[in-house]
């Protein structure tokens, strides 16, 4: 039985540590193709040398080679292959769609890979071709189905691949991956895609897998077949992808063809290697040339895999880091088709905004007009449009300025604004930027260029508009345009705590929290807002981070009582509510309930079925990971109502 637990998030990517039988890999990870007839590049290499820790060969190719499925059959797969890891094996479904009908039924394929020690067999299903009709693509999915169903129940101790196959058609990848989601598959391959990047359709790949993602589980290993071109790792990666394959580090060396991570390129057209990756190390371009044909094939082959390895690890750094965003808008500016397919992700972002954190840690970078398609500005917009009260029915706009946070750039200008009563609002690059918001996630992490195009500046002055629309404001001007005669009173501090209470709360939980008289405690050091204090109980405080608020457990019991189940609330059984009072972390597998609403890194309370609080803390998952994923944590807990002073 295979584990899969998530250890770091990014959006929809994720860093997972696969185990089974045979080991564990921690995911995002390619399994390189290995063909039983060719040793390009020798298994225990792959295993030792390049630390990969799964492979994936052809069951079909190995059954229909009589002296391979001797051994096979009498050694087992991974001493025919001498290969310590996972071995996943193909049942000969690219065979039929490369060359057309195999000889063998599904249950034969499925026995075989049993028979050999397969750790993750696969489905003969049906490669659905981009070219299909709906109707026969309707009836090749619907057969892939009832041979995964099948298969289901003939796989014992075997873990499976269940295929999402749909070819174009997006209605019918979500189907295929919902009823997938319903059999008990181990990893879901998404099949029927080396077409489209062969063909650089990469707009219809972003709909492929994001189709199929809507439909599957959560806590199953999404796995993108024949994707191992280091140039799509970091793009695939973002859409939630776990596992890649390639035997294209073969073929192309077969073809003197070199992987870069921006593109590949013919040896014979290359003015310079430039490559100090292991193969390479130390070796001219001339001599690489002047290299014997099967020299030259193995060196390439090592080449390539470096690549991807090197490609790989990258991205891992870059999801621990919440950046993944930005390397993938960086990749796919290396072909036009890719930047397409980077743009068609942006009719997805409502669902990606359900998996992007909160908050990060670090700032934001723009890199061109596709930042605007991140999930994090789908969140602030539409809080900024439903969650905002203006202390005022007049705004005063201010042009961004660079200086951040703008509360300490403009400080004499806010004053003015508001002694004459008016809301400070600054236009940024990224929309506008109320005041009392102004050192909050994302807006006061992003940076970007002084110099900004015409794309960014049409935005911003739209979401503007927009926002004065929705407020309704009664006047709006520029500083320069206002006699400073004001002597209105207010409290900036104040301003800001409320504002921000409702942009993670919400207004109703807000109202709930800052009842009676409240006091703000700021730090000595840096002046701004540390605790709440309502009627002498410590409610919130405030992270220097991100500008949100952490919860207390009076604030928690606030909201609770204010607001009715199951709002920010996540739910555990009888058997964790001593350990989470005690502080102790939620774990998934004790989650019996959860606020549809709830976001990774978002403050949340901890309830038991009664919906008493027990404790307060961090989501890391999104209700339907919670209620997926056999183990992992849930809810980071800060401090549980038996523990909190």
């Amino acid at each position: 039985m295979a584990n899969f637990e998530l250890l770091k998030r990014d959006g929809m990517a994720r860093i997972c540590r696969f185990e089974t039988s045979s080991g564990s890999i921690e995911t995002p990870a390619l399994l390189p193709v290995v063909n039983p007839k060719i040793n390009t590049v020798p298994p225990r290499e792959l295993h030792d040398e390049f630390g990969f820790g799964a492979l994936i060969t052809n069951s079909y190719i190995i059954k229909n080679t009589p002296e391979l499925k001797e051994r096979a059959q009498a050694e087992g797969l991974h001493k025919m292959l001498d290969f310590d890891g996972i071995i996943m094996t193909d049942s000969g479904t690219f065979q039929s769609h490369m060359y057309g009908e195999v000889d063998l039924t599904n249950p034969e394929i499925i026995e075989f890979q049993k028979s050999i020690g397969t750790d993750i067999g696969t489905v003969l299903d049906i490669f659905t071709e981009p070219e299909w009709s709906k109707e026969k693509t309707r009836w090749a999915t619907e057969e892939t189905l009832k041979r995964t169903e099948e298969a289901c129940a003939m796989k014992g101790e075997m873990l499976l691949n269940g295929v999402i196959q749909g070819s174009i058609y997006n209605d019918l990848r979500t189907y295929c991956a919902e009823k997938m989601a319903e059999m008990e598959i181990d990893v879901h391959p998404i099949g029927g895609v080396v077409p489209l990047m062969e063909q650089y359709r990469y707009s219809e790949l972003v709909d492929v897998i994001m189709s199929s993602k809507m439909g599957l589980s959560p806590a199953r290993p999404v796995h993108l077949f024949g994707a191992g071109h280091p140039m799509v790792l970091a793009f695939a990666a973002l859409m939630g992808c776990d596992l890649f394959d390639s035997a294209s580090y073969a073929k192309f060396a077969r073809d003197d063809r070199l992987m870069f991570v921006d593109g590949t390129f013919r040896l014979q057209e290359m003015q310079s290697l430039d490559c100090d990756c292991p193969a390479c190390r130390g070796i001219t371009l001339e001599a690489l040339k002047k290299m014997k044909n099967r020299d030259r094939e193995s060196l390439i082959a090592r080449h390539n895999l470096h690549q991807i390895k090197e490609e790989l690890e990258i991205v891992k750094r870059y999801i621990r880091e919440g950046r993944l965003w930005e390397l993938a808008e960086i990749r796919c500016r290396a072909h036009p088709a890719m930047l397409d397919g980077l743009r068609r992700l942006a009719e997805y972002r409502r669902f990606m905004e359900a998996y992007d954190p909160i908050s990060r840690e670090g700032a934001l970078f723009y890199t061109g007009p596709e930042t605007y398609n991140r999930p994090v500005f789908q969140r602030y917009e539409s809080r900024l449009m439903t969650r905002y009260v203006p202390p005022s029915n007049r705004v005063m706009l201010f042009p961004d300025n660079g200086g951040k946070p703008y509360s300490r750039s403009y400080a004499n200008e806010f004053d003015i604004a508001r002694r004459n009563g008016y809301t400070p609002v600054v236009v940024t690059p990224f929309g506008p930027v109320p005041a009392e918001l102004d050192e909050l996630y994302p807006m006061s992490q992003s940076l970007f260029p002084s110099i900004t195009d015409r794309d960014t500046d049409r935005r911003s002055m739209g979401l503007t508009m927009e926002f004065l629309q929705r407020y309704d404001f009664e006047d709006t001007v520029k500083l320069e345009n206002v006699e400073d005669t004001g002597s209105l009173e207010y409290d900036a501090d104040m301003l800001r705590a409320l504002a921000v209470s409702r942009y993670q709360f919400g207004i109703i939980a807000t109202e709930a929290l800052f009842r009676g008289k409240v006091e703000l405690v700021k730090s000595k050091n840096t002046n701004k807002i540390r605790n709440v204090i309502s009627d002498g109980e410590h409610i919130l405080s405030m992270r220097a981070g991100d500008g949100m608020y952490t919860l207390k457990a009076e604030g928690a019991a606030r909201i609770a009582a204010a607001v009715p189940a199951p709002y920010m609330r996540v739910v555990v059984n009888d058997d964790s509510v001593p350990y989470v009072t005690q502080g102790r972390n939620a774990f998934c597998q004790f989650v019996i309930d959860c606020d549809p609403g709830i976001r990774p890194m978002e403050e949340v309370i901890v309830t038991d079925r009664n919906d008493r609080v027990l404790a307060t803390g961090r989501a890391m998952m999104t209700r339907k990971e919670m209620g997926s994923f056999g183990r992992g944590v849930a809810v980071k807990v800060r401090s549980g109502t038996s523990d909190e002073p």
